[in-house]
C-alpha cells in the first residue's frame, strides 16, 4: 500500500491529531461494525513493472474483438466501419484536450462543432431543436421522460416492450426518483401492440416511449402509435437508431415530440462497449427544458459570425429550482466523431448506406430462415437487424459452436426476454459481406445439426 500512497505514518498521525481523534478506527467508529471489513484487503503481493506489463498483456489477449471474428452481434452497438478521417480530426488538440467551452472567445472551434452537430441531428430526426449531446442512449430516454413530467406533471409512463432493455431499466430507475411509474406495453408479432397501448392510455399518462426499429429489429408503425398517444395528450418519445433514418421516415414527420438515441453507430468504434454519445432532439416548445446545453450562432461587434453557449439547464449554471438537468458532460469528442461521420457520408451517402443494409439484411434473413430448424421470430419489416427462433436446441450451445469457428452469431434474446428463450437477434452492417453471410448460414446449419445429432441439413439462399 505504501508504494501507491504517499502519506507516511507520520503524515497520518499529524492528520489525526489535527482533527482530534486517536486512530483511524476511532475516525470510522460511527460506521456500523457489520459494514467494516475488519481485516486488510485480500490483495496479492506487488509486482515489478515488467511483470505487470506481461500480466496485463496476457489478460488483454483473452479478449476477442470484431477485428478477430465475423460479428453479427448488435443489440444497440454495431460493428460499423470508421474511416480514418474520424481519428484525424478528433485527435487534433483543439478538440481532444478542451473540457467545457465556458469562454466562447477562445472556444470557437468546439462551439462550432456543437452547432453543426445540433444541425445534423435536427435534420436527421426531423425535429427543430437538438442539444449538444448527452451521455448515451439509455440516459437520454430517462431524461426525455423527465422532460415530459416537467411539461405536463402526469404520473404514468408507458414504454413499449420493444424498447431496449437497458433503456427501460434506466427509465424505471430514474422515474422512481422523480415520481413517475413505468408500465410496459406488450408486443404482438414483434411490434408494439396498438390495441394494448390504446387500452392503457388515459389522461394521466405523461409519455409514451417507443423505439424505431425496436429491439427485435421490427420497424414500428410510429405514426399510428403516436396518434393514439396524442389523443390523450401524452408526449411521444422515440428512441431511434440513426443509421436507418436514411431510409425511414424521420420521427418528427410522424408527430413524435422527442427523439433520442444511441450515437455509437455514427463514427464511434465499439471499444468493448464505450464510450459513445447520446443524442436528444425535440419540438420547439421544449427548448428550455432540454438537458445539457445548446450552442447557438450569433455575430460579434464587427458583424462576424460566431458561436456561443445559448442555453444551459444544469443547476451549476442557473437557479436550482429552474434546472432540468445535472448532466456534467456532452460527450463532445464522441459527438464530434458523429458529425464528422455524417459529413463524410453526406445526405446521399446516408441513404445509400441504409439501402445497402436493407439489401444485406433481407439476404441474410432469407438465407438463415432457409435452414432446417430456423424460423423468423416475427414477420415485421426489418432494416438492419432481425430476430430468429432456434426451437428445440440450446441457443447458448449453438452460439458457442459458432464462436469456435470465428463467428459471433448474435445476441441471445433469452438473456432479457424470457419468453424468447430460443431467440437469436442477428445484426448486419456494411462490414458484413455476402460471402460472410453465406459462411454464417453454413456454419449455423452445421451447429444446429450437431446439437440435434444429425447430419448437416442443406442451406438454401
Amino acid at each position: 500500500m505504501s508504494t501507491y500512497t504517499s502519506a507516511t505514518d507520520a503524515d497520518r498521525r499529524a492528520m489525526l491529531d489535527a482533527i482530534g481523534v486517536a486512530s483511524v478506527e476511532e475516525l470510522f467508529a460511527d460506521v456500523p461494525a457489520a459494514l467494516r471489513l475488519g481485516r486488510p484487503l485480500a490483495l496479492p503481493a506487488g509486482m515489478a513493472e515488467q511483470e505487470v506489463y506481461e500480466h496485463l498483456k496476457e489478460l488483454a489477449g483473452r479478449n476477442v474483438s470484431c477485428e478477430d471474428e465475423i460479428s453479427f452481434l448488435g443489440a444497440g452497438m454495431y460493428d460499423h466501419y470508421v474511416p480514418s478521417l474520424i481519428d484525424t480530426l478528433t485527435s487534433r488538440s483543439e478538440f481532444l484536450t478542451p473540457y467545457t467551452p465556458y469562454q466562447p472567445e477562445i472556444s470557437q472551434g468546439g462551439l462550432q462543432v456543437m452547432f453543426e452537430y445540433q444541425t445534423a441531428i435536427s435534420e436527421l430526426t426531423g425535429l427543430p431543436v437538438s442539444n449538444a449531446s448527452v451521455y448515451e442512449g439509455p440516459s437520454a430516454v430517462g431524461a426525455a421522460a423527465y422532460l415530459a413530467k416537467l411539461t405536463n406533471g402526469r404520473p404514468r409512463v408507458l414504454a413499449s416492450r420493444g424498447v431496449h432493455p437497458h433503456s427501460r431499466e434506466t427509465l424505471t430507475t430514474l422515474a422512481r426518483g422523480y415520481g413517475q411509474t413505468v408500465e410496459e406495453v406488450p408486443l404482438r408479432d414483434g411490434a408494439t401492440d396498438l390495441e394494448a397501448l390504446t387500452a392503457a392510455l388515459s389522461d394521466d399518462v405523461s409519455a409514451v416511449v417507443l423505439q424505431q426499429p425496436n429491439f427485435l429489429g421490427a420497424v414500428e408503425d410510429v405514426a399510428a402509435l403516436t396518434a393514439a398517444a396524442k389523443a390523450v395528450g401524452a408526449i411521444v418519445i422515440c428512441a431511434c437508431d440513426p443509421i436507418p433514418l436514411g431510409v425511414l421516415e424521420p420521427p418528427g414527420a410522424q408527430g413524435v415530440d422527442i427523439a433520442v438515441g444511441e450515437g455509437q453507430t455514427l463514427g464511434n468504434r465499439l471499444d468493448f462497449g464505450g464510450p459513445s454519445f447520446g443524442f436528444f432532439a425535440a419540438a420547439q416548445e421544449h427548448i428550455r427544458k432540454l438537458p445539457g446545453r445548446i450552442a447557438g450562432e450569433t455575430v460579434d461587434v464587427d458583424g462576424k459570425r460566431g458561436f456561443v453557449l445559448t442555453l444551459q439547464t444544469r443547476e451549476q449554471h442557473i437557479r436550482r429550482e429552474k434546472a432540468t438537468s445535472n448532466i456534467c458532460t456532452a460527450q463532445a469528442l464522441n459527438a464530434l466523431a458523429g458529425v464528422v461521420y455524417l459529413g463524410w457520408l453526406g445526405r446521399q451517402g446516408l441513404v445509400e448506406l441504409g439501402e445497402l443494409l436493407l439489401q444485406r439484411t433481407a439476404y441474410a434473413r432469407e438465407a438463415l430462415c432457409a435452414i432446417e430448424g430456423v424460423e423468423p421470430l416475427h414477420e415485421q419489416p426489418v432494416v438492419r437487424e432481425f430476430a430468429l427462433r432456434l426451437p428445440g436446441v440450446d441457443v447458448d450451445a449453438v452460439v458457442e459452436r459458432l464462436a469456435a469457428e470465428g463467428i459471433n452469431a448474435g445476441y441471445r434474446l433469452g438473456r432479457t426476454y424470457p419468453e424468447h428463450a430460443d431467440g437469436l437477434l442477428v445484426a448486419l452492417t456494411e462490414r458484413r459481406t455476402r460471402a460472410q453471410i453465406d459462411r454464417f448460414a453454413e456454419a449455423l446449419a452445421g451447429a444446429l445439426a450437431a446439437e440435434r445429432g444429425a447430419a448437416p441439413a442443406g442451406v438454401g439462399a
